[in-house]
């Protein structure tokens, strides 16, 4: 008898009781393995160097034995609130690893964690002096005057935005489940973050930087079934197996590497992005300067994900008619947030095709 089967504990007999005994002793003689596994479990799948360093920011640089067929660089922009080797979580579940071995020069933003002492970095900072200056640096590191951009949830909206003001610096932009369009408010995050029950400002006054313990809570209590009840009973029902107890405790150690968000930039995200929707609308700013998302006229690739709970493909598809571009190709895939990542589907079907894509659109090595 399965635990996630529907079951009431009156309408067991003896005999059920009796399996059900038998089954949770066979379980727990196979913990102090599963522990060990849990112990030994690395995440990262794919070699790699720093080859730049600023404040709390590293720029990640991938090696490989591959030989490089690409001469236009790639690089990964992952959001604030998480870090960013879900991307190259573990071996079989890695984006990065598609890109290396297909022969894409590849690197990845790690944003670093924020201290007290940053709380009034703002979207200016993030994307006009942090993420200008890295791509700079892979600009001059390639000797490419242009480079591909994949950015990821929030990451992804911060790369849409950074191409919008810097279009002479980006061959390709990829979103990957990046929210660009709030108007509508249906989603349970929307809903949460509205402005008439969300006072983000005294939020911000009261703690600094936004807490990681109130992130990674509102992102639980979006699916609390699923996120803090079945994955308990797949993990009881598989102590067994090893395989499933490694991807198990890499997706866990991420899950809870939580960190904060830069008071200032999450104020303002939340503000004039997801509750004024000025991007999308024309009306946001960065410093001194407005975003006008007609100025992206490079190819894009636009991923969503078909079962995403936290950036429904509503939020992002309108993106491809917001860009002045010509070239704009958009995916929804059968798959999760997370999983279009890390999902065994996403890695075998999508993200070769992705790779098929940026691969006609780059300039190949000589």
């Amino acid at each position: 008898m399965s635990p996630t089967m529907p079951w009431m504990p009156w309408t067991l007999g003896p005999a059920d009781w009796q399996r059900l005994s038998a089954d949770f002793a066979n379980k727990m003689a196979s913990l102090p393995r599963a522990l060990e596994v849990a112990r030994r479990v690395r995440v990262g799948a794919t070699p790699s160097e720093t080859t730049y360093r600023v404040d709390k920011l590293r720029l990640l640089r991938y090696t490989t034995d591959v030989e490089q067929r690409y001469k236009t660089p790639l690089l990964f922009v992952f959001a604030l609130v998480n870090r960013p080797y879900i991307l190259d979580l573990r071996p079989g579940k890695s984006v990065v690893s598609h890109f290396v071995n297909r022969g894409f020069d590849t690197y990845n933003l790690d944003w670093g964690v924020p201290s007290d002492g940053d709380r009034f970095l703002d979207m200016e900072d993030y994307i006009e002096r942090y993420l200008d200056d890295v791509v700079d640096r892979v600009r001059d590191q390639t000797g490419c005057e242009k480079i591909n951009i994949l950015g990821y949830c929030m990451g992804g909206t911060m790369s849409a935005t950074y191409t919008a003001l810097h279009p002479d610096k980006v061959r390709n932009l990829i979103l990957l489940a990046a929210p660009v369009d709030w108007s509508n408010r249906e989603n349970l995050l929307a809903k949460w973050t509205d402005a008439s029950v969300f006072d983000v400002d005294k939020l911000i006054a009261v703690y600094g930087n936004a807490p990681p313990q109130l992130l990674q809570g509102s992102f639980l209590m979006l699916k609390p079934v699923s996120t803090m009840l079945e994955k308990y009973f797949s993990f009881y029902e598989n102590l067994e197996d090893e395989k499933f107890l490694e991807d198990f405790f890499a997706m866990e150690t991420w899950l809870n590497d939580n960190i904060p968000v830069a008071g200032e930039m999450f104020r303002q995200f939340v503000k004039h992005c997801m509750q004024e929707n000025r991007l999308i609308e024309g009306g946001l700013r960065i410093g001194d300067r407005t975003v006008n998302l007609r100025d992206i006229t490079c190819p894009i690739l636009n991923l969503t994900a078909a079962q995403d709970h936290l950036v429904p493909c509503g939020q992002s598809l309108p993106f491809n008619d917001a860009v002045g571009s010509k070239d704009r190709k958009s995916i929804t895939f059968p798959a999760g947030h997370i999983g279009m990542a890390v999902g065994s589907k996403a890695n075998r079907e999508l993200w070769p095709k992705v790779c098929d894509w940026l691969a006609e659109r780059s300039d190949e090595t000589t």
